[in-house]
């Protein structure tokens, strides 16, 4: 069933998503066991008449060795040729696999921390280089087993739920995706008018000033799966507090019960049902404790969590936050090691989004025309 998963997908990626063109010089990664699947993009990358100058296999077990082993020199160690190539690159796809979720559980926050925080400036030169369309990237998921069995499916259910959700069984994916941005343009030309941003739901009374910041439509173009629209709210204009439906997840380890209040954009007080340990460690990272994303998921085939965020920030009728760094093409100005998203379900007949006073969306579904 969906054998042709890998070839389909890779040929959405290669002429859809990042649109390798002759001599465009791309770079791969991935985990060894989407072998299948870095083979069909090389393939299509090579018949697009682009060059393949690095493709990065990361074999299982590499970073729980890492961080049971490393000195904090050789945690902080980045290769110089990476960060030259991340300047130079045109195109990069990112293939999201994995072998065990929970590998890195029991690693202790301080040398993720470490490890996060010396490489600052490779993400900094990646966000730059893709704001200004420099570079272009996609992320994309192949369906391993550990996907499947962190979301409670086989894994032939699983590679149902992928197929289905990158919308790969329609008879002309890139049609689709092309019509998501055509509606989705619709729903931000009336976001980036607008100057405040109110979440209202269970334990939730947020409000997000916006004025200037660029809301972003994204169509399949940096993720697929993909459907959300997002934007940046100002690093000084949040207020209030929000209560996370579901857990925040962070590298294998899950934090329940999320409850963040917000005064002048920062973070002023925490709490967690289970893992408020780790939420204060991580809040102490720098700039971790202001928002870079506002967004909200529109992708309505998805409507199971699966704690994989690639899939679960697009489910249709969420909005997510992202503490930590920010994408600088919709204004953000917040710099961090970590950009991490947490998901609020928003389904509720109570749950609504306000726009200047104004309600546009309730119970996880849109009053803007379409």
């Amino acid at each position: 069933m969906y054998a042709d998963y890998s070839e389909k997908i890779a040929q959405l990626i290669v002429k859809y998503s990042v649109d390798v063109q002759p001599d465009d010089t791309v770079y791969i990664a991935s985990s060894i066991n989407a072998e299948e699947l870095v083979r069909e993009v090389y393939r299509e990358v090579i018949q697009a008449g682009g060059h393949v100058i690095k493709i990065r296999f990361l074999f299982n077990g590499e970073r729980e060795i890492l961080y049971k082993y490393a000195t904090e020199k050789q945690l902080k160690y980045v290769d110089p040729l990476d960060i030259e190539l991340i300047k130079k690159v045109k195109k990069v796809i990112q293939i999201y696999s994995d072998y065990n979720t929970k590998a890195l559980t029991n690693v202790a926050p301080e040398r993720k921390v470490i490890f996060n925080e010396a490489r600052k400036e490779i993400d900094k030169i990646f966000l730059e280089r893709s704001a200004k369309k420099e570079l272009l990237w996609n992320l994309s998921p192949y369906p391993c087993d550990a996907f499947a069995q962190e979301a409670n499916m086989g894994r032939d259910e699983y590679l149902d739920f992928a197929y289905h959700a990158i919308n790969l069984h329609r008879p002309d994916p890139v049609q689709f995706w092309t019509k998501v941005k055509e509606d989705q343009d619709k729903i931000i030309e009336i976001l980036d008018k607008g100057s405040e941003f109110q979440i209202i739901g269970q334990d939730t009374d947020l409000t997000l000033a916006i004025t200037g910041r660029k809301w972003i439509n994204c169509y399949g173009d940096y993720n697929l799966p993909d459907g959300e629209v997002f934007t940046a709210p100002h690093e000084e204009g949040v207020d209030g507090t929000i209560r996370f439906t579901y857990p925040g997840i962070f590298e294998g380890q899950e934090i329940e019960d999320i409850r963040l209040t917000f005064k002048d954009g920062k973070v002023v007080d925490s709490d967690a049902l289970k893992g408020k340990d780790l939420l204060e460690k991580m809040l102490t990272i720098e700039n971790a404790d202001t928002l870079g994303e506002l967004a909200v998921g529109t992708n309505y085939g998805i409507q199971r969590f699966t704690k994989n965020m690639l899939f679960d920030e697009k489910i249709g009728g969420t909005v997510h936050l992202a503490l930590g760094s920010g994408y600088p093409e919709s204004g953000s100005k917040n710099q961090s090691s970590i950009h991490w998203d947490i998901l609020k379900d928003m389904k509720d007949p109570e749950a609504k989004i306000l726009l200047d006073g104004e309600v546009i969306y309730q119970a996880g579904k849109w009053f803007i025309p379409k």
